[in-house]
């Protein structure tokens, strides 16, 4: 997929990766960029910039997200590509068991890592279908593919996002709708915050968010299912596909490493 030309629409789009895309899509020749994002203020800064329309966004509620696309299609015709992008973290917490988050994170977690893939999904499969084109992006994480010690909850709703977005790919790639999974590992943004070296995730260096975004474009013009900036994943995800146990003693190793990360 060419972005050039193409309606856009991109949540979390405030700030971070989100705020990568919106801006290198627009360069790329976007004719529009819909930024959605939590936060008001973010989103129509970023709107600002790029010379798009915002919209505060909560990806849990279905409905506001249903209507944002319904309002994006009556105005622009239809839409090319949705990426879904927003997300959190949060860390096991004390004592770092891997049941210690609370039922409140490993909801929230649930509910942004997989349902708002769903609720785009469902939101825009009709009017895509009836096109018979049409572009899914769901930012996922390489903990979806690996894990990410220390947080549990995080570790296992991105692995969800990982098997949404094959159904996704399984189901309708013979509609003329194409998937793709974008799996880094740490990025610089408000995620990491202040964790030295990006913790766990930052053993292969930390990419800036348009870093990202340039993995992003070239992933999308190829149309690859998986987009890793991060290349090392690949390697990591054979050796575990080839030896699980070895590959989760390497693990606890990474852990030992660390101790008990906040990330």
């Amino acid at each position: 997929m060419q972005v050039n030309g193409g309606v856009v629409i991109v949540t979390g789009g405030g700030n971070g990766i989100g705020k990568a895309l919106c801006t290198r899509f627009h360069r790329e020749g976007a004719r529009k960029v819909v930024v959605a994002d939590l936060h008001a203020a973010d989103a129509e800064a970023v709107a600002a910039l790029v010379d798009g329309d915002a919209y505060p966004l909560d990806v849990r509620d279905e409905a506001a997200l249903k209507s944002m696309v319904d309002e994006v299609t009556d105005k622009y015709g239809h839409i090319d590509l949705f990426c879904s992008n927003a997300g959190i973290i949060a860390g096991d917490g004390e004592p770092w068991w891997a049941t210690s988050a609370p039922n409140e994170t490993w909801q929230a977690m649930w509910e942004i890592h997989v349902m708002a893939h769903v609720y785009a999904a469902r939101a825009c499969l009709p009017g895509m279908l009836a096109r018979g084109q049409g572009y899914l992006l769901n930012t996922v994480s390489a903990a979806g593919l690996l894990n990410q010690v220390g947080d549990a909850a995080y570790s296992t709703t991105k692995h969800a996002a990982i098997g949404f977005a094959e159904a996704l790919a399984i189901t309708h790639g013979d509609d003329g709708i194409k998937v793709s999974a974008l799996c880094p590992q740490a990025v610089a943004t408000q995620m990491i915050g202040s964790v030295e070296e990006g913790g766990t995730a930052g053993v292969d260096g930390i990419l800036t968010p348009d870093e990202v975004a340039e993995a992003v474009v070239e992933g999308l013009a190829a149309e690859r299912f998986l987009i890793l900036p991060h290349p090392q994943v690949a390697d990591y995800r054979a050796h575990k596909a080839a030896d699980y146990d070895r590959w989760l003693g390497g693990m606890r190793k990474l852990r030992r490493r660390f101790g008990n990360p906040n990330l």
